[in-house]
């Protein structure tokens, strides 16, 4: 069966839909986890003069991002 070029495209995007279906998944978790709800005792510790719970809340949309776009260019 040849392929055709709309299949690759749904397969592109299928894949593309599911990655980023898990990653908000954990970006979720992890901002809401640690960004809100272990804030307090994460703020003991410090990175880069910053409070951890801040740093989780400020720094996880932007690692997230990050993490997407090399994952998803990665196959395709």
């Amino acid at each position: 069966m040849k392929t055709t070029p709309g299949d690759n495209n749904n397969a592109y995007w299928r894949a593309n839909i599911s990655l980023l279906s898990k990653l908000l998944v954990v970006w979720f978790v992890v901002s809401f986890g640690c960004g809100i709800i272990l804030v307090d005792w994460l703020d003991q510790f410090s990175l880069f003069g910053f409070k951890l719970g801040f740093w989780f809340a400020q720094q996880g949309a932007i690692c997230g991002s990050h993490l997407y776009l090399r994952l998803a260019n990665e196959d395709y």
